[in-house]
């Protein structure tokens, strides 16, 4: 038989849906396996209004149990006579069986239980209350006076196995099979005859229960009502997914708006509408804004032009503002507007926002030479870290947060900037988000990288370094939008040089205090790093090889990548053996002076030649590359043979004290030499 639990709510917030349905369904999954109930298929439903859990088959009965539990030996268990001593009584008793009823074997004595399973009905009162209170919640409230905390209020609350009602209560409110229709399409509560029957009586009464089903409605709807007006709706999964979980019958419709609103940036237009108004842009096949828009009510089609009309106003006073706010804005060129930042704080004890963009145009400067980057670009990269928050003292920005960088852009086009700089005042934002794109321009890319290490310093530097889930200032966001942005554009940047510049300019000049940030620094993008070798299915043991040392974030990528290639060679196995052979003794050298004249040994002497050829072949490689990084590890597995030699016919620790240090040293010098790819004991086989 199906199970059906139904938890009628309040409306419940839309972004909290999708984890309140993912939890619920992972400890439902949990607490039927600690019970030994079986199911076919399980499921989470959910609308503003309630959240559902389905169990296809839910088994009737507990699945019987029989375990076997080992005790004390025979010899502990019986005394000379053959009696059960204390010892196994004990046990006996804290099995729960009569002593007479242990069984011998292996020398050992066993305690064999035999569990019946309980009718699945007598289980789920309890099961089902405790399913509703272990949901884990963002934030919680209490109501009238109950203890008892959830999201929202609980108004109503379903439960049937079967056709038959799964009696309990939680705060005041009983189980039944009655549930809730659509607040204003249907006559109100509805009984559920069957389990099996809940979607069909749902939807009888108005209410779209499956979020999947729903989902692809509004989808279907809103792409017909663009098509109908010659257009394409702009549906992004995020907007979806929030009006998903805003109505419970979806019927959308389009409205309109005065054209004269689409000689603002289409983006002035878009937030507005979409940010503010959950409602979805119309564009032409070209990508060009249309003045319409498609919004989703929460129910039917009846008085449909009256919430068309309704939602157009709310547009045009929304609209309107942009219009002033531009209108205001366009009295003073960008440049203007950036004396204003003396006046807005950045953090607390790290100036204002003005004297940010002064350490930006230092760092971008740096990074631009770093880069080698050309007279061209290095300029307007400059001019775009002057520039880069002068628009959030802006009047559209001030209203329109969302709009950051984006209206930075337009008014530096606007003002006859040159189009890399307007890019890059964009760009240097980039990722804003997870899916979001990397800056595409070279000047985005110095003045993003610019703004990111000036963050990390600057908050690492009052002790701000985000713990578990706490990152109020979105420091790993950033520092992971460098670690990919540096990969994706195949950029070499020392983070060490860096944060040394980031350093200088926040006036932090105590030695331990600029050693420890540097460690700091690189144990944040080391950890951004290893997520980034996950997602691409890095194996971790090659990973952790290149991730010693995370200077250059490009190039632990491509080692990684290398060290992941090579050990799935038939002949990696020994050769990565020898060089850990050497980083094991390695690690007692005092220094890498070799003196090749004490060398008194054929093998040492080889060893020595074998070292200096490496060496050498790997200093013309330069800096290493993607096709380069293999072939480092190539001109390395020449040495393997060389190394065993050397252990096989060299005392390394000799009494001899100038032997004993001199091997020590041309050991070290392998080994550092290995070290510029990869710590080759960190791969496992």
């Amino acid at each position: 038989m199906n199970l059906l639990l139904e938890i009628g709510t309040e409306e419940l917030p839309a972004h909290s849906m999708p984890g309140l349905l993912k939890d619920l369904k992972d400890k439902a999954a949990k607490s039927f396996a600690e019970l030994r109930l079986n199911y076919d298929e399980l499921k989470t439903l959910g609308t503003p209004r309630r959240l559902a859990l389905i169990a296809k088959n839910l088994s009737e009965r507990q699945e019987d149990v029989k375990t076997e539990s080992k005790g004390p030996s025979e010899k502990i268990a019986y005394d000379e006579q053959g009696n059960l001593t204390k010892a196994a009584i004990g046990f006996a008793r804290g099995k729960k069986i009569a002593p007479e009823n242990l069984i011998k074997k292996d020398g050992y004595v066993y305690a064999v239980v035999e569990e019946k399973g309980q009718d699945t009905r007598e289980l789920l009162p309890e099961l089902l209350k405790k399913l509703i209170s272990d949901i884990s919640l963002p934030n919680s409230m209490r109501w009238a006076d109950y203890s008892f905390r959830f999201l929202r209020p609980l108004r109503f609350l379903t439960a049937l196995y079967g056709k038959e009602v799964i009696p309990f209560e939680v705060a005041g409110v009983k189980s039944g099979r009655v549930s809730r229709g659509h607040r204003f399409l249907s006559e109100g509560d509805f009984e559920i005859d069957a389990a099996e029957n809940y979607e069909q009586r749902c939807e009888e009464n108005f209410v779209i229960v499956n979020q999947e089903k729903r989902k692809e409605i509004i989808r279907r709807q809103i792409e017909e009502v663009a098509a109908e007006k010659g257009g394409v709706a702009e549906i992004t999964e995020d907007l979806l997914e929030e009006v998903l979980y805003l109505v419970e019958y979806p019927t959308a419709l389009c409205g309109s708006f005065d054209e004269k609103y689409l000689r603002l940036p289409p983006e002035a237009v878009i937030t507005p509408m979409r940010d503010h108004q959950r409602y979805f842009p119309v564009k032409t096949k070209e990508g060009k804004l249309m003045p319409l828009f498609i919004t989703v009510r929460n129910g039917g089609k009846d008085f449909i032009d009256t919430v068309r009309h309704g939602n157009e106003r709310v547009l045009k006073a929304r609209l309107e503002d942009a219009e002033f706010f531009f209108n205001e804005d366009r009295k003073k060129s960008l440049a203007e507007h950036r004396d204003k930042l003396k006046t807005v704080v950045y953090q607390e004890g790290l100036g204002n926002v003005y004297e940010k963009t002064e350490r930006l145009i230092k760092l971008a400067e740096k990074i631009a030479a770093a880069l080698c980057a050309d007279e061209r670009t290095t300029k307007n990269a400059l001019r775009a870290a002057m520039l880069s928050k002068a628009d959030l003292v802006t009047g559209m920005v001030t209203e329109f947060t969302e709009l950051q960088g984006i209206m930075g852009r337009e008014y530096a086009l606007l003002d006859g900037e040159d189009e890399k700089v307007a890019l890059a005042i964009d760009e240097h934002y980039k990722p804003r988000f997870a899916e979001d794109n990397e800056p595409t321009t070279r000047e985005g890319r110095i003045l993003s990288l610019a703004d990111k290490i000036d963050a990390i310093v600057g908050t690492f530097s009052r002790g701000k370094i985000p713990t578990g889930s706490q990152d109020p200032f979105g420091l790993r966001r950033q520092a992971l939008g460098l670690v990919k942005m540096l990969i994706e554009a195949k950029e070499n940047v020392s983070l060490r040089a860096l944060t040394d510049t980031s350093m200088d300019l926040y006036g932090i000049t105590d030695a331990a205090a600029r050693e420890k940030m540097q460690k700091d620094v690189a144990e944040f993008i080391r950890l951004r790093l290893k997520n980034v070798f996950e997602k691409e299915n890095i194996r971790y043991d090659a990973a952790d090889a290149a991730l010693a040392d995370v200077d250059n974030p490009y190039g632990v990528y491509l080692r990684a990548k290398a060290v992941a290639e090579f050990v799935k060679k038939e002949t990696a196995e020994k050769i990565i053996q020898s060089f850990v052979r050497v980083g094991n003794i390695a690690g007692k050298s005092e220094g890498c002076d070799i003196d090749e004249n004490a060398f008194v040994v054929d093998a040492e002497r080889s060893l020595y030649g074998a070292y200096k050829k490496a060496a050498a072949e790997f200093a013309v490689l330069g800096e290493l590359t993607e096709e380069t990084c293999g072939k480092a590890i190539e001109i390395f597995a020449e040495l393997s043979s060389p190394i065993d030699n050397f252990f096989d016919k060299v005392m390394v620790m000799d009494k001899d004290e100038n032997l004993r240090r001199n091997r020590l040293a041309l050991l070290k010098s392998i080994d550092t030499l290995l070290c510029n790819v990869a710590d080759f004991s960190k791969i496992v086989f």
